[in-house]
């Protein structure tokens, strides 16, 4: 079957790249955005959709390529060719001064799972969507 006939999310589900995530941390996402549905019910379906499709690998494995919660992320967004460097943290650590951006939003969303080199097209909070390419990742202090 043909891309062109497939409904539109299978179309974008078939374009993310595989993504890894721990158990810990799947866990812990998995009940943090069944939790976060009845409030902000577009990132937390998004997140459920990214944790569904990831790949569950066990605690303690060492990828220091692969972004998991706490590591520091560096990335460009295709779009406006704008490089960030932020670190993915839980909601209750969230600070956007300081660059920690919450799992709860939609780039955060995004970039759970993915590995260095690694592209994916998200959907911001105004409904657009962006490329971000992963360039590089640093493990949690």
């Amino acid at each position: 079957m043909s891309t062109a006939t497939l409904p539109a999310k299978s179309r974008s589900q078939s374009k993310k790249p595989p993504i890894k995530i721990n158990r810990m941390d799947h866990e812990r996402l998995l009940k943090l955005a069944e939790v976060a549905a009845g409030r902000m019910p577009e990132v937390s379906d998004y997140l459920l959709n990214e944790l569904e499709r990831a790949r569950i690998i066990a605690d303690g494995s060492k990828i220091p390529s692969l972004v998991a919660m706490g590591s520091t992320v560096t990335f460009r967004d295709e779009q406006t060719g704008r490089t960030e460097r932020v670190t993915l943290v839980f909601p209750e650590q969230a600070n956007i001064d300081e660059k920690r951006i919450s799992i709860l939003t939609p780039i955060g969303a995004a970039l759970i799972g993915l590995s260095e080199g690694q592209s994916i097209t998200w959907p911001t909070r105004t409904g657009e969507e962006h490329r971000l390419h992963v360039i590089a990742v640093e493990e949690q202090a």
